[in-house]
């Protein structure tokens, strides 16, 4: 996208459909393909900020880049966003929601509860190696100290729901007898991915220090299976 069409985009979101000229159908059609153009633009913004504020932080992030990536005008950033505080925050929440949404897809409740528990295990996993970006916009907001996400409830709500779906899969393991009662499902969700996180943020420095390659294809399977066998060692109910 060109400077000279971001700029015409910018000005065709600020212009009303009564200002136009359009009445009627024909204006709720204008004002329609408006809207498309409006997400469409903002998209493009969002995946070039998620690579930027990946890539070099909240700090070091620049909007000239941002906008150089997403090849927008940068006063259209401003004119959705804000500010960079703001579309830090904006990049934040796409990340838990589309995360969450792959999670829904699995359709946990649907599966054998050792079976759920295990996929959602094993897409935990190839979540965060498929998605660095996520794990390093984790990264970039531990250390704000999550100021940002402390101003969303759409995060809360988001992440509350695999918390619900969790808890239905533990209920029905206990119900079975396979799983021991008192299990926490927010304890359990955070214990998978912070094996995984640990892991695969910290591969650089765990190889080097004990001298052997832990992300070749058959190092990661190896940790994929010895992450599932503690989660479901844990979980079991041995009597």
């Amino acid at each position: 996208m060109s400077d000279l069409h971001a700029t015409a985009t910018a000005n065709t979101v600020l212009t009303s459909p009564a200002s136009s000229g359009a009445s009627g159908d024909d204006a709720a059609g204008v004002a329609e393909t408006r809207s498309r153009d409006a997400d469409r633009s903002q998209q493009i913004i969002l995946e070039a900020a998620t690579r930027e504020f990946s890539e070099h932080g909240l700090g070091g992030a620049r909007m000239d880049r941002i906008a150089e990536r997403a090849q927008v005008n940068k006063r259209l950033i401003y004119y959705y966003f804000g500010n960079k505080e703001s579309l830090f925050l904006a990049v934040l929440e796409q990340a838990y929601v589309q995360i969450r949404e792959a999670e829904t897809r699995l359709q946990l409740t649907d599966l054998p509860p050792i079976e759920a528990v295990r996929q959602l295990t094993r897409f935990t996993w190839n979540y965060f190696v498929e998605h660095p970006e996520f794990m390093a916009l984790l990264n970039v907001e531990n250390l704000q100290g999550a100021q940002h996400l402390r101003r969303s409830s759409r995060v809360q709500q988001t992440n509350f729901s695999l918390i619900q779906i969790l808890e239905q899969v533990l209920a029905r393991g206990q119900a079975q007898g396979i799983f021991r009662a008192g299990v926490d499902a927010m304890q359990l969700y955070i214990s998978i991915a912070g094996i995984s996180y640990f892991y695969l943020s910290n591969h650089a420095t765990l190889s080097t220090i004990f001298d052997r390659e832990l992300m070749s294809p058959s190092a990661r399977e190896a940790r994929l299976m010895h992450v599932t066998d503690v989660i479901l060692g844990y979980l079991r109910n041995d009597s």
